[in-house]
């Protein structure tokens, strides 16, 4: 496939990442910070379930495209940073979804996000600034709660 070709299709990908309800459900998966199986169950069949399998399935979709080389991969890495961020949030639970959900569960982007570079330190390097971005938003709403 020509370059070109293959920014356009990121360019595609971009493009539904602006729609409405996927923002929304981006925004609610970067501030999802499991640290239990129970906290993705919780997810998955609570309020906020359709924002799970809505970014889910996305970057699995979108690596599933890379995997099977419809889109350049070092041009898609280039490009993009969100899935690992949402595999960072899933690693951890893996094998638990896979034996709940599907022994395929996020197979495609598994195999995107271990092919990267340094993968292990930085899954590592982005649970722990989620962490910390978890802990800031924390202290700001109890300092705007004990202003109010």
């Amino acid at each position: 496939m020509s370059k070109a070709k293959d920014a356009d299709l990121i360019l595609k990908l971009y493009d539904l990442r602006r729609e409405e309800t996927m923002r929304k459900a981006r925004d609610w998966m970067i501030r999802f910070n499991p640290e239990s199986m129970q906290d993705i169950l919780d997810a998955v069949m609570g309020e906020h379930s359709a924002y799970f399998r809505m970014v889910t399935s996305y970057w699995e979709m979108a690596a599933a495209l890379v995997n099977h080389g419809a889109i350049d991969e070092d041009m898609f890495n280039d490009a993009n940073g969100e899935h690992l961020v949402v595999f960072a949030k899933l690693q951890p639970f893996l094998a638990d979804m896979r034996a709940q959900f599907s022994p395929q569960a996020f197979q495609h982007l598994e195999k995107l996000a271990m092919r990267t570079p340094d993968v292990e330190q930085r899954l590592v390097g982005i649970r722990e600034r989620f962490r910390r971005f978890a802990a800031m938003r924390a202290e700001r709403e109890q300092a705007q709660e004990a202003t109010a």
